[in-house]
Formats: C-alpha cells, structure tokens, sequence
C-alpha cells in the first residue's frame, strides 16, 4: 500500500488499477499527476517504465494491450503531453487494442479559462476513443476505472481516456476499489452456426479471412482446426498475420499492401467469404475493392464480437455476434468429424508458398529478400517482429513466418515510430522471446529516442534500421504519380550505428548482403540494445518488386 501521507484519492487510483491486474504502467512524467507518482512508490507489483515522449508511452501501451488482452495503461500530463500521446490513441482504436490513458488536467476550479495548458480532453478525445471523460469526484474513481476497464475489453476493443483534475487526486475518500471486471464471453448462436455450415456446404469457393478485434490464443487454435478440417484457405487481415499459424496447409497468406495476386485473385472470384475478427478496413480490402462493397455473386458470413460494426460498412448475407475464441471454439465442433472437404485449401497454401519464398538476387549490393530469409533460418521461429509504416515492412510481411502467438506488431492504421516503442514494450512483457523492431530511417526517428528508455530498463530486442535515405512509400506514390519530380522526400540521415551506441548499444552498419548475415549472426549472440544499420538503394522501393525506373515508365 502506498505510504499514509499519500493524498487518498490517488491512493484508491493506484489501488483501483491494482485490483484489475495492473502490473505496468508506461508514462512520462507530469505534475499535474504527482500524487499518483508518489503512490506509486510502495506499490512494487506495478512497474513504472519511464520514457522520453508521450507518442512513445502510448504506443507502448498499445502494443501491451495488443498483448495481454487487458488494457495497457499510460500517463501523461495535460496539453502537449496529451495531444502528443493522442497517435497512441488514434492507433488503438483502428487496431481495435485495449488501452487506458490517464491524462493530469487542470484544476476544477480553472477550467474554461484557457489555464495553462488547459484542453476539452472529452471533447478532443471523443472520436477517436471509446470513451473519454473526467473524474471530477474522488468518490467515483472505483466506478470510472471499472468503467473504463469494461469498455476497454469488451465488444471491439478499444482505447478510453480519462482525464483527473490535479486537485482531485488531493481529495479525501472513503472509496473502495470494485472487483476485476471480465471481457464478457459471448457464444454464437446455435441458429446462426447451422446457417453459417450450410452456406460453406453449399460454396464453390469458399475463403477465410481472419484476425482483429478480440483475437486471441484460443481463437487461433480452434479456428485452424476448423478451417484445417475443412480445408478451407485461410487469408490474414492487414498486420494480422499471427492470426494462424504459418505451418497450416490451408494458410493462404495475407491481404493489405503488396499481396501476393493469386490470393487478390481468389479473394475476387470467391462464391462465400467468411470474416472473422477483421473489421474489412481499407487497408485490407485494397480500398473496399477486393472484395468489393456489393456483389450478388459473393456472399459474405460476418462474425464480428461488436454488433454496430456488423452491417455498418459491407453487407453481410449472415452477421454473428461473438467473442472470437468463443465462436472459433463452436465452428471446430460444428466442422464435425467428418466434413465435407475443399481441395482450395491446399492449392491457395501453395500459392502462397511459392510467393513467399525469397529468391537471392545480387542485383543490388544488399538483398532484402535474402536477408528475410536467412533471419528466418536463423532466428527463432516464435520471434516478435514489432514495425511502423514504411515499404520497409513489405519484406517482413511477405517472407518473414509469424509462428508465434502473439508474434506481429504493427500498426493496421499505418503509424510511423511504433515499432521501437512496441518492442521495448514487448521486452518487458514477454523477455524469454526475442524482439526485433523493424523501421525505415524516416520510420525510426520518429521513436528512437525510446532507446534510452529500453537501455534504462534493461530491455533485450534488437533493432534493424532500414535506410534508403528517404520516405520511400511516399517516393513510390510519388514517383507514380509525377515521375522524376522528387520533392520533400530525401533525407539527411545520421550515422544510426553511432547514434546507438551513444545509448550504450552494440551496433553495426551493413551496405551488402553478407554483412547483414554477419551483423544478424553476432546481434543474435548478445544481449541488451543492438541495432544494425541496413542500407539500401532508394531503387528497392517494395518487396513485391516496384522500383523507381519502374514506376518511371509506367508514369
């Protein structure tokens, strides 16, 4: 318990996060919220991970939430700590992750003045959260942080913000904390399930795809057994390629940017396509073009563990509302021990296999490809791959095998700077697995700073900066678009190498395939902060294969 002469309101905060399983909390530190600091001192079961910019704290408590399934919880202090931190917010919600950020806020008795740093967190927060609010009452804190664990967890996961005036946290209390609250587990309806397997009965060409809201270990196990009894190919929502493991024959690969087009093509001439966990965003549906919004020759079984996203963009001919292990776990035993089986199955794994399979290629001095592809020889199979945005990331998505659950984070709304501070998130929550993060050179600096933070607590990961000197997905667009007319997409780079090893890191700069085997081999052996410098022409803009002199005569 925190020390008597901690104000009692942030005592019952603090005790309040204990009581639903808080054991970390990411924040920079303010004084608006001091007084939660300091009840934070006695309670050694709640890690305090201090960072170096508010963007890093609450990506860092997406990528937590992404991983434990309850919210990850960051602090931060009112205006510019606040709004800094809102990418984390933005990230959470179109990743459906469950998150909770504290904000400090003024005084109840200066707001509406324009006090120092004062912002309408509700009003700010609304539309890109589940639920943002102030706990203007000491009283209600049990209420509000039971609340906002609910909401958090439960339908399509999501991040809530709250916001705690200062002197609040100062006021007495004789609150007392609720009890841990629980995703509520929602079984299909028996109906809907009997429906659903006389539609697949029924198909010609039938096709899966996966992952998002409420995904989790179970969902993965008992969907593959279905889809696998079945022999249903199975397709991977935008970044969710974890959501099965890699070694299913029916694994069919992943849609979003750069998909392989045999897997674009089944998803187009598909008669029924079941969707499970994934919300059928822009980033996976290639625009809402593949599939397309409406066709009457497809049709489209929806399971979904929130009934307002149901229907609200793609028709769908049967919407289940479901917790997704709980329904996953129904369509194995529904599959039978018999069913009915499709030979796609086995076809789209091929497809699929034959795409993501790297083929050495010495046209450049360093091979993107080839290093993919000895990293995976080389590293373990359960290793965590956490990136931003960046055609960088295509390489890893297309050959790089997510066997581990979880094994993939990255944003689906396509964020720069997560990858570093995903990582150090990951090094703490799971340190017997390997981390790697993954970023561009214009990615990195966005979060690099996050190093000290890792070097600070001691995180094992390594990093591999990518760096064609440039924001190469806007120079791909670009050059698409208005060939030869480069404007604001060069970069100066520093020495990445040596801006690592000012943090106390082992690094490496690679400019050829070989050295960043090497490079790769020798980060593997040792422990703390490593980061390889990985340069590459500008001309490598994709892993599937556009270059600039392309995308030039195509212009």
């Amino acid at each position: 318990m925190a020390d008597s002469t901690t104000p009692q309101a942030a005592r019952l905060l603090v005790d309040c996060l204990a009581e639903q399983g808080c054991d970390r909390i990411f924040t920079v530190p303010g004084e608006s919220f001091l007084p939660v600091l300091d009840a934070l001192v006695d309670r050694l079961q709640i890690d305090v991970m201090t960072c170096r910019q508010e963007g890093g704290v609450a990506f860092m408590a997406c990528a937590d939430g992404a991983m434990t399934g309850r919210p990850g919880i960051a602090f931060v202090t009112r205006g510019p700590g606040a709004t800094n931190a809102s990418i984390g917010v933005h990230v959470a919600h179109q990743d459906s992750q469950p998150m909770i950020l504290f904000i400090g806020d003024v005084a109840r008795g200066m707001r509406d003045r324009e006090g120092f740093q004062e912002i309408d967190f509700p009003a700010f927060f609304d539309p890109i959260c589940k639920w943002a609010a102030r706990i203007d009452s000491a009283d209600r804190i049990p209420e509000y942080i039971a609340r906002a664990y609910s909401t958090a967890i439960s339908g399509r996961p999501g991040p809530v913000v709250l916001a705690l005036p200062e002197d609040m946290l100062y006021d007495a209390t004789s609150a007392l904390p609720r009890g841990q609250v629980a995703r509520p587990a929602q079984a299909p309806c028996p109906d809907a399930m009997q429906t659903m397997m006389s539609l697949i009965e029924d198909a010609a060409a039938p096709l899966a795809i996966i992952g998002g809201a409420g995904w989790n270990a179970k969902a993965r196990e008992y969907f593959q057994l279905f889809a696998e009894k079945l022999g249903l190919p199975v397709a991977t929502a935008f970044r969710r390629q974890d959501a099965i493991s890699p070694s299913s024959p029916v694994y069919a690969g992943n849609m979003g940017y750069g998909p392989n087009p045999k897997l674009v093509e089944r998803v187009k001439t598909a008669d029924l396509l079941l969707v499970v966990g994934a919300r059928l965003g822009e980033a996976t549906t290639d625009g809402y073009t593949v599939p397309p919004l409406v066709d009457k020759d497809r049709k489209l079984i929806h399971v979904y563990p929130d009934p307002e996203e149901l229907g609200r963009v793609y028709p769908a001919d049967l919407a289940i509302c479901a917790s997704m292990d709980e329904f996953a776990e129904s369509a194995a035993l529904w599959a039978g021990e018999d069913p009915l089986t499709f030979d796609a199955g086995a076809q789209a794994n091929r497809e699929w296999q034959d795409w993501a399979t790297a083929h050495p290629s010495d046209t450049y001095p360093l091979d993107l490809a080839a290093c993919v592809q000895f990293m995976r020889d080389t590293y373990p199979a359960d290793t965590i791959i956490c990136n931003g945005a960046g055609n960088y990331a295509g390489w890893w998505h297309r050959y790089w095998r997510y066997a581990g659950y979880p094994s993939q984070l990255a944003p689906t709304c396509g964020a720069m700077g997560y990858g570093v501070p995903a990582a150090v998130a990951a090094a703490k929550r799971l340190p017997e697995r390997t981390v790697v993060a993954i970023a561009g050179d214009g990615d990195f600096l966005m979060n690099g700073q996050e190093l000290a933070s890792a070097a600070q607590a001691g995180c094992n990961l390594i990093v591999i900066v990518v760096d064609n000197s440039g924001y190469g997905t806007i120079r791909m667009h670009q050059e698409r678009e208005f060939p030869e007319r480069v404007s604001a997409t060069l970069l100066a780079n520093p020495d990445f190498a040596a801006f690592a090893a000012s943090f106390g890191a082992w690094s490496a700069a690679a400019e050829t395939t070989q050295a960043f085997k090497d490079a790769l081999v020798e980060a593997q052996g040792r422990s703390g902060i490593r980061l390889i410098h990985a340069k590459i022409d500008i001309e490598q803009l994709a892993a599937s294969g556009a270059t600039v002199s392309g995308l030039r005569a195509k212009g």
